[in-house]
């Protein structure tokens, strides 16, 4: 599947079992990947597709801040509309076209298309419903951007569909005008919401060695020939054969067949490359050769995944912190939206041992990190209300303790839970996280986390609401302590654990 197709809302019913009167939710975290694209690097021209995809519309749409006056105290906004150019066979500069001739909505490789927006609008409009409309967590209108934090990664495409989907959650009907909104993005280097293996050299060593086990195991193998008797014609040079490492690698093949797979009738491939058995063996093969590193082995999940993990737990516990009245000035974030990738997806799944036989992160997919309170038998409130902010706190500063609990800033050590391992805590703080529990959703199916079934660590009866002590034990276990030193580790070292180290387990 290209393009994540959702179900219909939830019923009442399904609503009071997914959502128990017992339980209040707390705090909702979502990861989504970007909606759809075109190809990353542009292949398959010798089939016939078109190099250029004329669905972009929103080049014609382009803003930038201008600076006004050479003070700096005044600033405008330049409208204008982007053109693509290359050049000709005598190397002449000429615009890039689409199919049918058009210059004017010409797509980047890798870009959200209009096809993009559109899903990534309807996700911001489907959350809006269940979290605004059914369940009443958020307010129908936003006045106050410190309850909501909004990230992407530096990849455009994530940026824009982080604004769509903002855009469905919270139109502007319901938004004051002038929300002084934010929008969190880090540097190439820093960047832990995707597997950075450009940035991470033990995590790239790894990612090449699970790579190569992958060609090992299925170059030589009738599927392999299956997919080579298909597409072998359409391959670069004579008659090359299809491999996990061919060129273009299998992955990249099934990066261009699910792009055009979303688009239309004008870029699309010859049908041999839609052959049902075809994708179902190039999504089985690139899940295990990009995914398999998180469910065998611990360093690959800290590398990879572990600092956002880290990230997202961190906030559980300081939203537990904030409701025990311990951890001072913490804002009022209730939802954060993060724009990320189906590498992310699948490696926040497949770090927690939730992602058994699933198939490649469609378009548009999404988790949510849901954190419940129990209520005391005697609360006859429906929320906890949040402390009000200290009158000494700074706004900056109630964003940014609101994000990791009574954590950290950027010069001094960090105070509360956080990211403090379970084992480390005292039993004052332990007790802090009784009667807090999380549940994963992905694109609405609810995931199980298997270190949450003993008894124990789940809500008696529901062992999908794993509580967040036993969660946060789990992924304590691949949380980096020093992500960059971590990177830079261990470079000749085995790339495969000398033992088991299967994900989702303490």
């Amino acid at each position: 599947m290209t393009t994540f197709v959702p179900r219909q809302p939830y019923s009442q019913d399904e609503l009071s079992k997914l959502y128990p009167k017992e339980l209040d939710l707390q705090l909702v975290q979502v990861l989504l990947r970007h909606g759809e694209r075109t190809p990353v690097n542009p292949r398959f021209q010798n089939t016939g597709l078109w190099p250029y995809w004329p669905y972009c519309n929103s080049a014609k749409q382009f803003t930038s801040a201008i600076m006004a006056s050479t003070d700096g105290t005044k600033w405008d906004q330049l409208k204008y509309q982007r053109r693509l150019e290359t050049f000709n066979s005598d190397d002449s500069p000429v615009f890039a076209s689409g199919v049918s001739g058009e210059h004017d909505a010409i797509c980047q490789p890798g870009e959200l298309t209009d096809k993009g927006r559109e899903t990534t609008l309807a996700l911001g409009q489907r959350l809006r419903h269940l979290y605004i409309d059914q369940l009443s967590f958020m307010p129908k209108s936003m006045t106050d951007s410190d309850m909501i934090y909004l990230r992407a990664t530096p990849i455009p495409r994530a940026l824009e569909s982080v604004q769509q989907a903002f855009y469905g959650f919270y139109p502007p009907s319901a938004r004051k005008s002038d929300l002084d909104l934010t929008i969190v993005t880090r540097t190439p280097a820093d960047e832990t919401l995707f597997p950075n293996d450009s940035n991470c050299r033990r995590l790239a060593h790894l990612s090449r060695a699970f790579a190569k086990r992958a060609a090992e195991r299925h170059n030589d193998t009738e599927d392999m020939d299956y997919l080579s008797k298909l597409l072998s014609k359409w391959m670069p040079g004579e008659n090359q054969k299809v491999a996990v490492d061919s060129h273009p690698r299998l992955s990249g093949i099934m990066d261009t067949v699910n792009a055009t797979d979303a688009h239309g009738p004008a870029t699309k491939l010859p049908k041999e490359f839609y052959d049902p058995k075809a994708r179902s063996i190039i999504d089985r093969i690139a899940v295990e050769e990009w995914y398999a590193g998180y469910k065998e082995s611990a360093e690959y999940r800290m590398l990879g995944i572990g600092g956002l993990m880290g990230d997202i737990t961190s906030r559980m516990t300081g939203s537990a912190e904030r409701n025990d009245g311990n951890a001072g000035d913490l804002g009022r974030t209730k939802f954060a939206l993060s724009g990320c990738h189906d590498t992310t997806l699948a490696a926040v799944l497949t770090s927690l041992g939730a992602f058994n036989d699933e198939n490649w992160p469609p378009f548009t997919s999404h988790i949510a990190v849901e954190l419940f309170r129990k209520k005391a038998k005697s609360d006859s409130q429906t929320a906890v209300d949040p402390p009000s902010p200290s009158p000494m706190g700074s706004k900056s500063q109630s964003w940014w303790t609101s994000l990791f609990g009574a954590a950290t800033n950027a010069s001094s050590p960090a105070q509360g839970i956080a990211r403090k391992p379970l084992a480390d805590l005292s039993a004052e703080q332990k007790d802090r996280l009784e009667g807090y529990y999380v549940r994963i959703r992905y694109n609405d199916k609810v995931m199980q986390v298997p270190g949450c079934k003993p008894q124990g660590k789940h809500l008696e009866g529901e062992e999908s609401f794993c509580t967040l002590e036993a969660f946060k034990d789990i992924v304590d276990k691949y949380t980096p302590k020093n992500w960059k030193h971590a990177c830079a580790s261990n470079v000749d070292a085995p790339f495969f654990p000398a033992q088991p180290e299967p994900a989702g387990f303490a």
